[in-house]
């Protein structure tokens, strides 16, 4: 995931042997700079690019790791912020998108995992773009 300023990268990889989250400078060059200290992923940058959030794997907690760019990339050290109870939601797959966003004033929106209860009914609506356009109108 790109940082606000389209400067940096972050990201998670299993090289190590462990998730771990990553920064590196984009488009280069320079290092990567690894910023979980145990295991983690799915990192997503704060709005203001000061702050760089990640899941603990497994999804334990959530973990922030504070950014100071005074003299280049400068992370602090990951502080738990919150533990998560049940199961939640990790992007897996070709895309790999992250699994959890901060709205701008700051509250978690995540998908937790429910017990999954056997599906008896689908519905289906037809030209429900004809129907949101009678519902909102544009004003044009």
């Amino acid at each position: 995931m790109f940082s606000p300023d389209g400067k940096w990268i972050v990201y998670h990889s299993l090289e190590s042997g462990d998730w771990h989250t990553y920064v590196q400078p984009y488009p280069g060059p320079g290092e990567r700079t690894q910023i979980s200290t145990d295991s983690g992923g799915w990192p997503v940058w704060s709005r203001d690019g000061r702050a760089i959030y990640y899941m603990t794997s497994g999804g334990g907690a959530m973990m922030v790791v504070d950014v100071n760019y005074d003299s280049g990339f400068a992370p602090g050290k990951p502080r738990r912020l919150f533990e998560m109870q049940g199961r939640f939601a990790t992007a897996h797959g070709p895309l790999r998108s992250h699994s959890f966003d901060i709205t701008p004033d700051g509250d978690f929106v995540m998908i937790q995992w429910a017990k999954p209860e056997p599906i008896t009914q689908i519905h289906v609506v037809l030209n429900w773009f004809e129907e949101l356009k009678q519902r909102v109108p544009t004003g044009r």
